[in-house]
Parts: C-alpha cells; sequence; structure tokens
C-alpha cells in the first residue's frame, strides 16, 4: 500500500525549508512532493510537461497551498484544482503570509478546506505543521479511493 503523498505548494526556499523540517521534526514520513509555483503544481496534479506520464490515480492526501506564488497564484490553482473532476475533493489548506481579509473570504469561497496564517516563531511553525498532519492525515477520514 502507497503511503500518502503531501503536495507543498511553496515558492520561498526558507518557508519551504522550515516546513520540511517541520514534518521531520514531527515524525510525518509521507512522500512530499515540492512545487515551487503555481503552473508547476498544477502540472503535477494533471500529468503535464515535467510530469507528463505521472501515475493519476496516485493524488495527493494533501495539498498545503501558499497564496503568493510566482506564475500563477494560489487563489488561481486552487480555482482550477474545484474545477476538475480528479481534483475538486483533494484536502487544500492554505499556508500563508497573507492578513488580508479577502485572501481569506476568496480562498473559502473557492473551496479551500481550511486557512492558516504561517507563524513567524519557528516553534509555533513546528507546533502548526504538526497540528495540521495530526488532524489531515491521522484523524481526519478521508473519503474512499474509489470516489476521488
Amino acid at each position: 500500500m502507497r503511503t500518502s503523498t503531501i503536495l507543498l505548494v511553496e515558492d520561498n526556499p526558507d518557508d519551504e525549508m522550515l516546513a520540511l523540517r517541520a514534518f521531520k521534526k514531527n515524525n510525518i514520513t509521507n512522500e512530499i512532493v515540492v512545487a515551487r509555483d503555481g503552473v508547476e503544481a498544477l502540472d503535477y496534479l494533471f500529468g503535464r510537461n515535467t510530469h507528463e506520464g505521472r501515475d493519476l490515480h496516485h493524488q495527493p492526501s494533501l495539498i498545503l497551498l501558499d497564496l503568493k506564488l510566482p506564475k500563477l497564484d494560489g487563489l488561481e490553482v486552487l480555482k482550477s484544482l474545484r474545477a476538475n473532476e480528479h481534483t475538486k475533493l483533494i484536502p487544500v489548506v492554505v499556508m500563508t503570509t497573507s492578513k488580508e481579509e479577502d485572501d481569506l473570504v476568496r480562498s473559502y469561497t473557492l473551496g479551500a478546506n481550511s486557512y492558516i496564517r504561517k507563524p513567524v516563531d519557528f516553534n509555533q511553525f513546528i507546533d502548526a505543521v504538526r497540528q495540521v498532519g495530526l488532524y489531515w492525515l491521522v484523524l481526519n477520514e478521508p473519503l474512499p479511493a474509489h470516489w476521488r
């Protein structure tokens, strides 16, 4: 049986490193795929360009999505995910530094499952990742595979 995959969509190398360290520190051993912009995230999810031929039956169990991304922002990624039959039910947790109320409202309107402001403090960041991992990968009951 395959382990669940997490898609981390993050363009900031420091935040990427912190997230990966936080997963490791919290013993989250799932496969983590990193996309560094919105186009790369959609290419991975839809099996395009450098990800052509990827098994599209093996979609991530969780997407951690930054909003402020190059090429295609996180809100556009979320809109594309929710418009596609094969990705519309994947849980998406927006993790962003944005304090804009409009970003929060638009994220939920477009179908985000959760919205988290990234803590600046490293220990708080690690705890936030631990809680996200615990809830979405352990406590949450995912849809059966045949529904995805």
